[in-house]
Protein backbone atom coordinates (compact mmCIF):
# COMPACT_ATOMS: atom_id res chain seq x y z
CA UNK A 1 0.00 0.00 0.00
CA UNK A 2 1.16 3.55 -0.70
CA UNK A 3 1.43 6.59 1.52
CA UNK A 4 -1.93 8.34 2.00
CA UNK A 5 -2.16 11.83 0.50
CA UNK A 6 -4.88 13.95 2.10
CA UNK A 7 -6.43 17.04 0.57
CA UNK A 8 -7.75 18.95 3.60
CA UNK A 9 -10.24 21.78 3.13
CA UNK A 10 -11.31 23.88 6.14
CA UNK A 11 -14.15 26.36 6.13
CA UNK A 12 -12.30 29.72 6.40
CA UNK A 13 -12.77 30.56 10.08
CA UNK A 14 -10.34 30.18 12.98
CA UNK A 15 -12.48 27.55 14.71
CA UNK A 16 -12.31 25.33 11.61
CA UNK A 17 -8.77 26.05 10.38
CA UNK A 18 -7.05 25.40 13.72
CA UNK A 19 -8.33 21.87 14.43
CA UNK A 20 -7.87 20.80 10.81
CA UNK A 21 -4.32 22.17 10.93
CA UNK A 22 -3.71 20.16 14.11
CA UNK A 23 -5.03 17.04 12.39
CA UNK A 24 -2.84 17.75 9.35
CA UNK A 25 0.27 17.99 11.51
CA UNK A 26 -0.67 14.74 13.25
CA UNK A 27 -1.20 12.94 9.93
CA UNK A 28 2.14 14.29 8.69
CA UNK A 29 3.81 12.93 11.82
CA UNK A 30 2.40 9.51 10.86
CA UNK A 31 4.12 9.78 7.47
CA UNK A 32 1.17 11.00 5.39
CA UNK A 33 1.34 13.75 2.79
CA UNK A 34 -1.01 16.71 3.16
CA UNK A 35 -2.21 19.38 0.74
CA UNK A 36 -4.16 22.07 2.61
CA UNK A 37 -6.53 24.18 0.53
CA UNK A 38 -7.08 27.69 1.89
CA UNK A 39 -9.03 30.55 0.38
CA UNK A 40 -6.68 33.08 -1.23
CA UNK A 41 -7.92 35.70 1.25
CA UNK A 42 -7.11 33.59 4.32
CA UNK A 43 -3.77 32.44 2.92
CA UNK A 44 -2.70 36.08 2.60
CA UNK A 45 -3.93 36.77 6.14
CA UNK A 46 -1.96 33.79 7.46
CA UNK A 47 1.19 34.99 5.70
CA UNK A 48 0.80 38.49 7.09
CA UNK A 49 0.22 37.03 10.58
CA UNK A 50 3.56 35.24 10.29
CA UNK A 51 2.12 31.70 10.23
CA UNK A 52 4.97 29.23 10.13
CA UNK A 53 5.69 27.04 7.14
CA UNK A 54 3.42 28.56 4.51
CA UNK A 55 6.16 29.57 2.12
CA UNK A 56 8.65 26.78 2.77
CA UNK A 57 6.85 23.52 1.96
CA UNK A 58 10.13 21.59 1.61
CA UNK A 59 10.46 21.58 5.40
CA UNK A 60 7.19 19.77 5.96
CA UNK A 61 4.87 17.15 4.54
CA UNK A 62 2.17 19.83 4.49
CA UNK A 63 1.80 21.84 1.29
CA UNK A 64 -0.52 24.83 0.86
CA UNK A 65 -2.66 25.65 -2.17
CA UNK A 66 -5.37 28.26 -2.67
CA UNK A 67 -8.59 29.02 -4.53
CA UNK A 68 -10.56 32.30 -4.56
CA UNK A 69 -13.69 32.44 -2.39
CA UNK A 70 -15.58 34.55 -4.94
CA UNK A 71 -15.89 37.56 -2.62
CA UNK A 72 -14.51 41.03 -3.25
CA UNK A 73 -12.53 43.27 -0.86
CA UNK A 74 -15.72 45.16 -0.01
CA UNK A 75 -17.61 42.02 1.11
CA UNK A 76 -18.10 41.21 4.79
CA UNK A 77 -16.34 37.91 5.44
CA UNK A 78 -17.78 37.84 8.97
CA UNK A 79 -21.19 37.11 7.42
CA UNK A 80 -21.38 33.28 7.32
CA UNK A 81 -24.28 33.21 4.88
CA UNK A 82 -22.37 35.35 2.38
CA UNK A 83 -19.18 33.29 2.74
CA UNK A 84 -20.86 29.87 2.61
CA UNK A 85 -22.94 30.56 -0.49
CA UNK A 86 -20.13 32.37 -2.32
CA UNK A 87 -17.73 29.47 -1.74
CA UNK A 88 -20.42 26.97 -2.73
CA UNK A 89 -21.00 28.85 -6.00
CA UNK A 90 -17.37 29.50 -6.93
CA UNK A 91 -15.07 26.77 -5.68
CA UNK A 92 -16.63 23.47 -6.86
CA UNK A 93 -15.98 24.03 -10.59
CA UNK A 94 -12.32 24.87 -9.84
CA UNK A 95 -11.54 21.93 -7.55
CA UNK A 96 -11.15 19.13 -10.17
CA UNK A 97 -8.45 21.12 -12.00
CA UNK A 98 -6.63 21.83 -8.73
CA UNK A 99 -6.74 18.12 -7.81
CA UNK A 100 -5.36 17.29 -11.26
CA UNK A 101 -2.53 19.81 -10.83
CA UNK A 102 -1.64 18.56 -7.34
CA UNK A 103 -1.66 14.95 -8.53
CA UNK A 104 0.57 15.88 -11.50
CA UNK A 105 3.14 17.21 -9.02
CA UNK A 106 2.95 13.97 -7.03
CA UNK A 107 2.64 11.32 -9.75
CA UNK A 108 3.65 8.55 -7.33
CA UNK A 109 1.41 9.91 -4.54
CA UNK A 110 -1.89 11.21 -5.90
CA UNK A 111 -4.64 12.40 -3.55
CA UNK A 112 -6.28 9.43 -1.84
CA UNK A 113 -8.70 11.15 0.56
CA UNK A 114 -10.40 14.54 1.02
CA UNK A 115 -11.07 15.78 4.57
CA UNK A 116 -13.40 18.76 5.00
CA UNK A 117 -14.94 20.68 7.87
CA UNK A 118 -18.65 21.47 7.88
CA UNK A 119 -19.86 23.88 5.13
CA UNK A 120 -17.33 22.40 2.70
CA UNK A 121 -19.24 19.20 1.94
CA UNK A 122 -19.41 20.12 -1.75
CA UNK A 123 -15.76 19.01 -1.96
CA UNK A 124 -16.78 15.47 -0.97
CA UNK A 125 -19.20 15.49 -3.93
CA UNK A 126 -16.36 16.50 -6.26
CA UNK A 127 -14.12 13.83 -4.78
CA UNK A 128 -16.84 11.18 -5.00
CA UNK A 129 -17.22 11.81 -8.75
CA UNK A 130 -13.44 11.43 -9.11
CA UNK A 131 -13.34 8.22 -7.07
CA UNK A 132 -11.57 9.82 -4.10
CA UNK A 133 -12.48 8.80 -0.55
CA UNK A 134 -13.88 11.41 1.83
CA UNK A 135 -14.14 12.23 5.53
CA UNK A 136 -15.39 15.03 7.77
CA UNK A 137 -13.58 16.67 10.67
CA UNK A 138 -16.32 18.16 12.85
CA UNK A 139 -14.94 21.33 14.50
CA UNK A 140 -17.24 21.29 17.55
CA UNK A 141 -18.36 18.67 20.08
CA UNK A 142 -19.61 15.24 19.05
CA UNK A 143 -22.82 16.18 20.85
CA UNK A 144 -23.41 19.13 18.50
CA UNK A 145 -22.71 16.81 15.54
CA UNK A 146 -25.29 14.40 16.95
CA UNK A 147 -27.80 17.27 17.17
CA UNK A 148 -27.35 18.22 13.51
CA UNK A 149 -27.44 14.56 12.49
CA UNK A 150 -30.82 14.21 14.24
CA UNK A 151 -32.53 17.14 12.45
CA UNK A 152 -34.92 14.86 10.48
CA UNK A 153 -35.94 13.14 13.71
CA UNK A 154 -36.47 16.47 15.48
CA UNK A 155 -38.78 17.55 12.63
CA UNK A 156 -40.66 14.23 12.65
CA UNK A 157 -41.13 14.48 16.44
CA UNK A 158 -42.50 18.02 16.12
CA UNK A 159 -39.72 19.54 18.23
CA UNK A 160 -38.75 21.88 15.37
CA UNK A 161 -40.60 22.88 12.20
CA UNK A 162 -39.29 22.44 8.66
CA UNK A 163 -37.39 25.75 8.92
CA UNK A 164 -35.62 24.76 12.15
CA UNK A 165 -37.73 26.86 14.52
CA UNK A 166 -38.53 25.22 17.89
CA UNK A 167 -42.25 24.51 18.27
CA UNK A 168 -41.94 25.57 21.90
CA UNK A 169 -39.19 26.49 24.34
CA UNK A 170 -38.30 23.29 26.14
CA UNK A 171 -35.40 21.12 27.19
CA UNK A 172 -34.89 17.84 25.37
CA UNK A 173 -32.47 14.92 25.51
CA UNK A 174 -31.39 13.34 22.22
CA UNK A 175 -30.54 10.06 23.92
CA UNK A 176 -30.06 8.78 27.46
CA UNK A 177 -26.95 10.16 29.20
CA UNK A 178 -26.57 13.10 26.80
CA UNK A 179 -26.96 16.51 28.47
CA UNK A 180 -30.35 18.18 28.41
CA UNK A 181 -30.39 20.94 25.80
CA UNK A 182 -32.61 23.98 25.43
CA UNK A 183 -34.30 24.04 22.02
CA UNK A 184 -33.39 27.75 21.81
CA UNK A 185 -29.72 26.73 21.76
CA UNK A 186 -29.73 24.31 18.84
CA UNK A 187 -26.65 24.96 16.63
CA UNK A 188 -28.75 26.52 13.85
CA UNK A 189 -30.95 28.79 15.98
CA UNK A 190 -30.72 32.43 14.97
CA UNK A 191 -29.06 31.69 11.62
CA UNK A 192 -32.25 32.06 9.57
CA UNK A 193 -34.17 29.78 7.22
CA UNK A 194 -31.62 29.77 4.38
CA UNK A 195 -28.72 28.62 6.55
CA UNK A 196 -30.89 26.01 8.29
CA UNK A 197 -31.77 24.48 4.92
CA UNK A 198 -28.08 24.65 4.00
CA UNK A 199 -27.26 22.67 7.19
CA UNK A 200 -29.93 20.07 6.37
CA UNK A 201 -28.52 19.64 2.86
CA UNK A 202 -24.96 19.69 4.18
CA UNK A 203 -25.62 16.83 6.62
CA UNK A 204 -26.85 14.72 3.70
CA UNK A 205 -23.85 15.63 1.55
CA UNK A 206 -21.44 14.83 4.37
CA UNK A 207 -22.66 11.22 4.29
CA UNK A 208 -20.35 10.87 1.28
CA UNK A 209 -17.65 10.91 3.94
CA UNK A 210 -17.31 7.44 5.41
CA UNK A 211 -15.90 8.78 8.69
CA UNK A 212 -16.95 11.79 10.74
CA UNK A 213 -13.86 12.55 12.81
CA UNK A 214 -14.39 14.29 16.15
CA UNK A 215 -11.89 16.29 18.21
CA UNK A 216 -12.97 14.60 21.41
CA UNK A 217 -12.59 11.33 23.27
CA UNK A 218 -14.97 8.53 24.05
CA UNK A 219 -14.46 9.30 27.77
CA UNK A 220 -15.56 12.93 27.41
CA UNK A 221 -18.77 12.32 25.42
CA UNK A 222 -19.57 8.59 25.52
CA UNK A 223 -23.30 8.93 24.85
CA UNK A 224 -22.77 10.93 21.63
CA UNK A 225 -21.13 7.95 19.94
CA UNK A 226 -24.31 5.89 20.21
CA UNK A 227 -25.96 8.22 17.67
CA UNK A 228 -24.06 7.03 14.58
CA UNK A 229 -21.34 4.47 13.76
CA UNK A 230 -19.69 7.10 11.52
CA UNK A 231 -18.55 9.13 14.55
CA UNK A 232 -14.86 8.49 15.26
CA UNK A 233 -13.13 10.16 18.24
CA UNK A 234 -9.51 11.03 17.41
CA UNK A 235 -8.93 13.78 19.98
CA UNK A 236 -7.67 15.67 21.67
CA UNK A 237 -5.93 17.24 18.66
CA UNK A 238 -2.92 18.66 20.50
CA UNK A 239 -0.10 17.90 18.07
CA UNK A 240 1.42 21.37 18.05
CA UNK A 241 1.14 24.67 19.91
CA UNK A 242 2.51 26.81 17.07
CA UNK A 243 0.27 28.95 14.89
CA UNK A 244 1.06 27.33 11.55
CA UNK A 245 -1.78 28.21 9.20
CA UNK A 246 -3.48 30.58 11.63
CA UNK A 247 -4.47 33.99 10.28
CA UNK A 248 -4.57 35.87 13.59
CA UNK A 249 -1.33 37.33 14.93
CA UNK A 250 -0.52 35.92 18.36
CA UNK A 251 1.05 38.16 21.01
CA UNK A 252 3.67 35.92 22.60
CA UNK A 253 5.25 38.47 24.97
CA UNK A 254 2.72 37.38 27.61
CA UNK A 255 4.62 34.10 28.03
CA UNK A 256 7.67 35.89 29.46
CA UNK A 257 5.34 37.81 31.77
CA UNK A 258 3.67 34.54 32.86
CA UNK A 259 7.07 33.14 33.80
CA UNK A 260 7.33 35.90 36.42
CA UNK A 261 4.00 35.04 38.11
CA UNK A 262 3.51 32.64 41.04
CA UNK A 263 2.02 29.19 40.33
CA UNK A 264 -1.78 29.09 39.97
CA UNK A 265 -2.16 32.85 40.38
CA UNK A 266 -3.26 34.18 36.96
CA UNK A 267 -6.84 34.48 35.69
CA UNK A 268 -7.04 33.83 31.93
CA UNK A 269 -10.01 35.42 30.11
CA UNK A 270 -10.79 34.68 26.46
CA UNK A 271 -13.99 34.37 24.44
CA UNK A 272 -12.75 32.96 21.13
CA UNK A 273 -12.52 34.50 17.69
CA UNK A 274 -16.16 35.45 17.13
CA UNK A 275 -17.88 36.15 20.47
CA UNK A 276 -17.86 39.84 21.40
CA UNK A 277 -19.09 41.72 24.46
CA UNK A 278 -21.44 44.66 24.33
CA UNK A 279 -19.90 47.92 25.68
CA UNK A 280 -21.65 47.77 29.08
CA UNK A 281 -20.60 44.20 29.76
CA UNK A 282 -17.09 44.98 28.53
CA UNK A 283 -16.76 47.78 31.11
CA UNK A 284 -18.15 45.62 33.91
CA UNK A 285 -15.68 42.85 33.10
CA UNK A 286 -12.80 45.35 33.02
CA UNK A 287 -13.70 46.69 36.46
CA UNK A 288 -14.39 43.18 37.73
CA UNK A 289 -10.89 42.04 36.76
CA UNK A 290 -9.43 45.13 38.44
CA UNK A 291 -11.36 44.41 41.63
CA UNK A 292 -9.96 40.88 41.94
CA UNK A 293 -6.51 42.30 42.68
CA UNK A 294 -4.99 39.27 40.94
CA UNK A 295 -2.82 39.02 37.83
CA UNK A 296 -4.79 38.33 34.66
CA UNK A 297 -4.46 37.86 30.91
CA UNK A 298 -7.46 39.13 28.96
CA UNK A 299 -7.90 38.56 25.24
CA UNK A 300 -10.12 41.60 24.67
CA UNK A 301 -12.43 41.82 21.68
CA UNK A 302 -15.19 44.42 21.89
CA UNK A 303 -16.37 44.26 18.29
CA UNK A 304 -15.08 43.50 14.83
CA UNK A 305 -13.52 46.93 14.44
CA UNK A 306 -10.00 47.65 15.61
CA UNK A 307 -10.73 50.56 17.94
CA UNK A 308 -11.00 49.10 21.41
CA UNK A 309 -9.12 51.67 23.50
CA UNK A 310 -12.15 53.91 24.03
CA UNK A 311 -14.13 51.01 25.50
CA UNK A 312 -12.30 50.87 28.83
CA UNK A 313 -13.90 52.84 31.68
CA UNK A 314 -11.86 55.77 33.02
CA UNK A 315 -11.48 54.09 36.41
CA UNK A 316 -9.98 50.91 34.90
CA UNK A 317 -6.32 50.49 35.84
CA UNK A 318 -5.40 47.06 34.49
CA UNK A 319 -2.03 47.35 36.16
CA UNK A 320 -2.06 43.72 37.30
CA UNK A 321 -2.91 42.32 33.90
CA UNK A 322 -1.89 41.82 30.30
CA UNK A 323 -4.47 42.74 27.64
CA UNK A 324 -4.02 41.10 24.24
CA UNK A 325 -5.87 41.10 20.93
CA UNK A 326 -5.01 37.41 20.29
CA UNK A 327 -3.05 34.94 22.37
CA UNK A 328 -1.07 31.68 22.15
CA UNK A 329 -3.89 30.05 24.09
CA UNK A 330 -2.59 26.50 24.24
CA UNK A 331 0.75 27.62 25.69
CA UNK A 332 -1.04 29.85 28.19
CA UNK A 333 -3.40 27.12 29.40
CA UNK A 334 -0.48 24.74 29.93
CA UNK A 335 1.52 27.29 31.93
CA UNK A 336 1.80 26.55 35.68
CA UNK A 337 0.94 30.18 36.54
CA UNK A 338 -2.66 29.84 35.29
CA UNK A 339 -5.27 29.46 38.03
CA UNK A 340 -8.51 29.37 36.04
CA UNK A 341 -10.02 30.03 32.62
CA UNK A 342 -12.97 32.40 32.12
CA UNK A 343 -14.24 31.00 28.82
CA UNK A 344 -17.10 31.25 26.32
CA UNK A 345 -16.99 27.42 26.20
CA UNK A 346 -16.38 27.11 22.47
CA UNK A 347 -15.33 23.53 21.80
CA UNK A 348 -11.71 24.24 20.84
CA UNK A 349 -11.26 26.30 24.01
CA UNK A 350 -13.03 23.63 26.07
CA UNK A 351 -10.69 20.90 24.81
CA UNK A 352 -7.61 23.10 25.32
CA UNK A 353 -8.69 23.95 28.87
CA UNK A 354 -9.31 20.29 29.69
CA UNK A 355 -5.87 19.37 28.30
CA UNK A 356 -4.31 22.12 30.43
CA UNK A 357 -5.94 20.74 33.58
CA UNK A 358 -7.40 24.20 34.25
CA UNK A 359 -10.71 24.83 36.11
CA UNK A 360 -13.32 26.83 34.16
CA UNK A 361 -15.57 29.77 34.84
CA UNK A 362 -18.19 29.36 32.13
CA UNK A 363 -19.58 32.35 30.21
CA UNK A 364 -21.33 30.84 27.15
CA UNK A 365 -22.65 33.21 24.48
CA UNK A 366 -24.60 31.06 22.05
CA UNK A 367 -25.70 27.70 20.70
CA UNK A 368 -23.58 24.65 21.54
CA UNK A 369 -21.53 26.63 24.06
CA UNK A 370 -24.38 26.10 26.54
CA UNK A 371 -24.18 22.32 26.08
CA UNK A 372 -20.39 22.50 26.52
CA UNK A 373 -21.02 24.39 29.77
CA UNK A 374 -23.27 21.51 30.89
CA UNK A 375 -20.42 19.07 30.29
CA UNK A 376 -17.94 21.28 32.17
CA UNK A 377 -20.14 22.07 35.18
CA UNK A 378 -22.58 19.16 35.49
CA UNK A 379 -20.95 16.09 33.94
CA UNK A 380 -17.17 16.53 34.25
CA UNK A 381 -17.59 18.90 37.23
CA UNK A 382 -14.44 20.92 36.46
CA UNK A 383 -15.95 24.41 36.54
CA UNK A 384 -18.63 26.82 37.69
CA UNK A 385 -21.11 28.89 35.70
CA UNK A 386 -21.37 32.69 35.79
CA UNK A 387 -24.99 33.80 36.27
CA UNK A 388 -26.54 36.91 34.72
CA UNK A 389 -28.42 39.50 36.80
CA UNK A 390 -31.91 40.88 36.13
CA UNK A 391 -30.45 43.15 33.42
CA UNK A 392 -28.94 40.22 31.54
CA UNK A 393 -25.40 41.17 32.60
CA UNK A 394 -22.74 39.34 34.59
CA UNK A 395 -21.96 41.71 37.46
CA UNK A 396 -18.66 42.62 39.08
CA UNK A 397 -19.86 40.96 42.26
CA UNK A 398 -20.70 37.73 40.41
CA UNK A 399 -17.26 37.66 38.77
CA UNK A 400 -15.51 38.27 42.10
CA UNK A 401 -17.65 35.73 43.99
CA UNK A 402 -17.24 32.91 41.45
CA UNK A 403 -13.48 33.46 41.03
CA UNK A 404 -13.04 33.21 44.80
CA UNK A 405 -15.24 30.10 44.95
CA UNK A 406 -13.35 28.40 42.14
CA UNK A 407 -9.86 29.21 43.38
CA UNK A 408 -10.79 28.00 46.85
CA UNK A 409 -12.13 24.67 45.59
CA UNK A 410 -9.35 22.09 45.68
CA UNK A 411 -11.77 19.31 44.68
CA UNK A 412 -12.46 20.98 41.31
CA UNK A 413 -8.73 21.55 40.76
CA UNK A 414 -7.93 17.91 41.51
CA UNK A 415 -10.76 16.77 39.25
CA UNK A 416 -9.45 19.03 36.45
CA UNK A 417 -6.02 17.42 36.66
CA UNK A 418 -7.55 13.94 36.65
CA UNK A 419 -9.67 14.78 33.60
CA UNK A 420 -6.54 16.04 31.84
CA UNK A 421 -4.82 12.73 32.55
CA UNK A 422 -7.76 10.64 31.27
CA UNK A 423 -8.07 12.80 28.16
CA UNK A 424 -4.38 12.88 27.24
CA UNK A 425 -4.10 9.10 27.72
CA UNK A 426 -6.21 8.75 24.55
CA UNK A 427 -3.38 10.06 22.37
CA UNK A 428 -0.43 8.12 23.78
CA UNK A 429 0.82 5.07 21.88
CA UNK A 430 -1.89 2.44 22.17
CA UNK A 431 -4.47 5.00 23.32
CA UNK A 432 -8.06 4.80 22.08
CA UNK A 433 -7.85 7.88 19.82
CA UNK A 434 -4.41 6.89 18.53
CA UNK A 435 -5.75 3.49 17.46
CA UNK A 436 -8.74 5.15 15.78
CA UNK A 437 -6.43 7.49 13.85
CA UNK A 438 -4.18 4.63 12.76
CA UNK A 439 -7.21 2.69 11.50
CA UNK A 440 -8.39 5.80 9.63
CA UNK A 441 -4.97 6.23 7.97
CA UNK A 442 -4.96 2.57 6.91
CA UNK A 443 -8.45 3.00 5.44
CA UNK A 444 -7.33 6.10 3.49
CA UNK A 445 -4.42 4.39 1.71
Amino acid sequence: MGIPHFLVIPYPSVGHVNPLMQLSQLLAKHGCNITLLNTEFNHKRANSAGAAGLDNPKETRIRFVTLPDGLGPEDDRNDPKKVIFSIKSNMPPMLPKLIEEVSALHVDNTITCIIVTVNMGWALEVGHKLGIKGALLWPASATSLATCHCIPRLIDDGIIDSDGNPSEKQEIQLSPNLPMMDTANFPWCGLGKDLFHHIMQEMQTLKLGEWWLCNTTYDLEPAAFSISPRFLPIGPLMESDNNKGSFLQEETTCLDWLDQQPPQSVIYVAFGSSAVLDPNQFKILALGLDSLNKPFIWVARLSNDNNINNAYPDEFHGSKGKILSWAPQRKILNHPAIACFISHCGWNSTIEGVCGGVPFLCWPFLKDQFVNKSYICDIWKVGLGLDKDENGLISMEEIRKKVEQLLGNQVIKARSLKLKEFTMNNIVEGGHSTKNLENFINWAE
